[in-house]
Parts: structure tokens; C-alpha cells; sequence
């Protein structure tokens, strides 16, 4: 059962880095913000060893220069650990969740449509949730996008592409 006296001690355990990262929101919900390069090694290692087995869904955030995306992972007791990571907004790609949690598809996809995330290993498929004839390159959840730019396509074309 994980708890304040376990996640936190067993993540920082084996990944030093984290040690600094990992706090504690209140009771059973934690957050850690991973260092470039280790996202997927630590959802393996809170997938596997610390039971967090579900995926809740997958925030999307424009911070600026970079996108980030939190992954909202629940353990079968309730206890909530999101992972975030960062990544350039000029170049947004990230790898899928899909081989640890197959139905993160549909957040992925959201988070192409939405904010023109990479998502490498994304498989084929529909878009979601922008209908089939929106502009590629219209981001509507990056902060520099705005309605009249569907007026005009070219207006905001900098960053992920489709995937599917």
C-alpha cells in the first residue's frame, strides 16, 4: 500500500535526482517532475514496483517555451502519483505511454490535437477531440493561438503535426 512513508523513500531511492522533485499535494497525492531523459524509466518504476497501475488521464500545459504533460497515475488504493515532464515547445515530441498503459491513446491524442504534441509510437488513427477538417498547425490550448487564426492557417504552424 503506498503511503507518505513509502513513495516518496523508495522513488528518491532509486533515482537520487528525484530526492528534490517529489512533493507531496496532501494525503495520498504526490507529484514529481522528472528530469530530461528519465520519464519513462520512472513510469516503469511506478508502474512495476509501486503498483500505480492505472492511468487517470494526461494534462497538457503550454508553460511558456516548453509543453509539459502530467500523467495522472492511481494506485488500486486511491493514492494518486502524477508524473510530469517537459519538453521544448519548438520541438514537443515525447514517447507513448501505450506500452505501459494501452488506453493512454485517446489522452495522446489529445494532447497532438490540442497543444501539437509528438507522440512517437502513437499508432494510425482518428483525431480527437478537433473534428477531421481542422487546420493542421491550429493548436488550440497553446496560449499564442487564437480563433481568428483559423481565418488565417499559416498563422501558427510551429510545432507537432498530426499523428494519424
Amino acid at each position: 500500500m503506498p503511503s507518505e512513508e513509502i513513495v516518496k523513500p523508495r522513488l528518491a531511492g532509486r533515482f537520487p535526482a528525484l530526492a528534490d522533485r517529489i512533493v507531496l499535494q496532501r494525503p495520498r497525492r504526490f507529484v514529481v517532475e522528472t528530469p530530461a531523459g528519465q520519464f519513462d524509466e520512472i513510469a516503469r518504476f511506478a508502474f512495476g514496483d509501486l503498483g500505480f497501475i492505472y492511468l487517470c488521464t494526461i494534462t497538457g500545459l503550454d508553460e511558456g517555451d516548453n509543453l509539459s504533460f502530467l500523467y495522472h497515475l492511481a494506485h488500486p488504493d486511491g493514492t494518486v502519483l502524477t508524473i510530469k515532464r517537459s519538453v521544448p515547445k519548438a520541438a514537443p515530441t515525447v514517447a507513448s505511454i501505450g506500452p505501459l498503459f494501452p488506453g493512454g491513446q485517446i489522452y495522446e491524442r489529445e494532447l497532438v490535437d490540442m497543444l501539437g504534441a509528438r507522440v512517437e509510437g502513437l499508432p494510425p488513427g482518428h483525431r480527437y477531440p478537433l473534428p477531421d477538417g481542422w487546420p493542421d498547425g491550429q493548436y488550440p490550448l497553446r496560449k499564442d493561438w487564437k480563433p481568428e487564426m483559423l481565418d488565417n492557417p499559416t498563422a501558427n504552424t510551429a510545432g507537432g503535426t498530426h499523428n494519424g
